[in-house]
């Protein structure tokens, strides 16, 4: 359990950090800097962070379930996990509460 826990903490790092750039940087970039101005085509060549944040949120998405289903969390929490990384910054947040959750239950990471 402790590497599972070990890799869901970085993987949610990573989606959440990919997501963010994306949603605060990347997008603003590309849709509201001058049109055909460098700042504009930055922002269209960020185009594999999105697709390196799909597939690594996939691989989120399978260890989120895993450990919420060997920790025995409800299935609304469940849901939470696996939607955070959906959400800029909310991942963030999420992967707190996670940390909080497994801190106040050891055995869980024994």
């Amino acid at each position: 359990m402790r590497k599972l826990y070990s890799a869901y903490r970085v993987l949610a790092m990573i989606v959440g950090v990919l997501l963010t750039i994306g949603t605060f940087v990347a997008l603003p970039l590309k849709y509201l800097a001058a049109e055909g101005s460098g700042l504009q085509r930055f922002g269209e060549a960020l185009w594999p962070l999105w697709v390196a944040h799909g597939w690594i949120y996939m691989a989120y998405l399978v260890v989120a379930f895993l450990l919420a289903r060997r920790a025995g969390w409800s299935p609304q929490f469940t849901v939470l996990m696996l939607l955070a990384g959906t959400v800029p910054i909310l991942i963030f947040v999420v992967e707190r509460r996670v940390a909080r959750e497994i801190a106040g239950h050891p055995e869980l990471v024994a």
